[in-house]
C-alpha cells in the first residue's frame, strides 16, 4: 500500500472514531512502528491530526467541540498518570469526595485503590465504573444521574439536583481548558453547570490538568483560576504560565513526567 492510501485510511479511521493508536494502525496495515509515525508526522505538518502519546486525535481546535471519550483518553499519558498518584496523596482516608468527568479523573480513580474507607460522589460513568471494579467492601460510590455527554458525563438538571444536597470533603475537577481571564472551562454548558454544582458541593476544589490544557478556552467558565485551593498539573507547563498559576491559585502541585513521553508522541 502506498503511503497516500496508508494516510487515507488513517484520516478515515480518525473521522469515524476521534483517534487513533500506532500499535494498531501497525496490526492493521501491516508496516512498521515507524512507517506509522511518518504517516502520522506527514499528517501533522498538514494539520489534518493532532499528534499524541501512542497515536494521534482529530485536529479542531474550536470552542464549543468536545472530543469523544476514546480520543480524548489517548492524550498526554505519562502526564495524566504522574498527576493522578500527587493528587491522590492528597486525600485522607474516611472523606468524601466528588469526582468530576474526564479522562484525566478517569485516570485518577485508578489510584484511589489503596486509599481505605472513601465515599466517592462522580458524574462519570466511566469513573464510577473504575471504583467499582475495584471490589473494596469499605467504599460507597454515587453516581448522580443525568443526561450523557460525549466524555460521558451525566449532566443537567438531575446531576445539578443531586449536588446541590451533597457537602463534600475535597472536589477533584478535571476540565477542558485553563487560561488567565476565562479560568477553567469547558466546550459544553450542561457540562459547566453540573461542574459548577460539584465545585460548590465540596470545601475544597482540587484542579488536575496536564499542562497541554493551558491556553486552551472553552465556550463555559466552571471556576476561576481563584476558586482552585489546589492545582495539579506536570511539568510540561511553561514559565509564564508557572508564573501566573502560583499567583493565582491556592498552591500549585508540579509533577514530574516520565522525560521519553514527549520523544514517544
Amino acid at each position: 500500500m502506498l503511503a497516500r492510501q496508508r494516510q487515507e485510511v488513517i484520516l478515515e479511521e480518525i473521522r469515524r472514531t476521534g483517534a487513533v493508536q500506532v500499535h494498531a494502525l501497525v496490526a492493521r496495515l501491516g508496516v512498521s512502528d515507524m512507517t506509522i509515525r511518518r504517516d502520522l508526522d506527514v499528517l501533522a505538518k498538514r494539520g489534518l491530526v493532532e499528534k499524541v502519546y501512542g497515536g494521534a486525535t482529530s485536529a479542531v481546535g474550536r470552542s464549543t467541540h468536545e472530543p469523544g471519550f476514546e480520543a480524548k483518553s489517548v492524550r498526554s499519558l505519562p502526564q495524566k498518570e504522574a498527576i493522578s498518584a500527587r493528587a491522590a496523596g492528597l486525600i485522607r482516608p474516611g472523606t468524601a469526595i466528588g469526582i468530576s468527568a474526564g479522562t484525566t479523573t478517569w485516570m485518577f480513580a485508578r489510584f484511589l485503590e489503596g486509599v481505605p474507607d472513601l465515599t466517592v460522589v462522580t458524574n462519570s460513568i466511566r469513573v464510577a465504573d473504575v471504583l467499582r471494579s475495584g471490589g473494596r467492601g469499605d467504599r460507597t460510590v454515587v453516581l448522580t444521574g443525568g443526561v450523557r455527554t460525549p466524555s460521558d458525563a451525566l449532566v443537567g438538571p438531575v446531576a445539578v439536583q443531586t449536588l446541590r444536597s451533597l457537602h463534600l470533603d475535597m472536589v477533584f475537577l478535571g476540565v477542558h481548558g485553563m487560561a488567565e481571564g476565562p479560568g477553567f472551562t469547558t466546550p459544553n454548558i450542561n457540562e459547566s453547570e453540573t461542574d459548577r454544582a460539584l465545585v460548590e458541593a465540596g470545601r475544597k476544589l482540587v484542579v488536575i490538568a496536564d499542562h497541554t490544557k493551558w491556553g486552551v478556552v472553552g465556550i463555559s467558565t466552571i471556576a476561576a483560576l481563584e476558586e482552585a485551593d489546589v492545582l495539579v498539573t506536570d511539568d510540561g507547563l511553561p514559565v509564564e504560565a508557572v508564573q501566573v498559576l502560583r499567583e493565582r491559585v491556592g498552591e500549585l502541585i508540579v509533577a514530574e513526567a516520565p522525560e521519553f513521553a514527549e520523544a514517544e508522541a
